[in-house]
């Protein structure tokens, strides 16, 4: 049995976010280095999954430290 709580929605939905920026960057480099230029795709991806990560991570955070029962 963990000790750990689980993690709250946000929080989770703000590492699945940084998993898809992570992917995305490593997908535009590639796409790069073979001379493609469908990589400029990847990094519009990347930066919106980047702001979603920051949301989601400081939603979490907000949520976190009200105390808020509901959500």
């Amino acid at each position: 049995m963990s000790l750990l709580p689980p993690p709250a929605p946000a929080r989770r939905l703000a590492f699945y976010a940084f998993a898809v920026c992570v992917l995305a960057v490593a997908a535009a480099v590639v796409s790069f280095v073979q001379g493609s230029w469908l990589g400029i795709v990847w990094v519009l991806l990347a930066g919106l999954s980047s702001n979603m990560t920051w949301y989601y991570a400081r939603r979490g955070k907000t949520r976190a430290g009200s105390g808020s029962v509901t959500g």
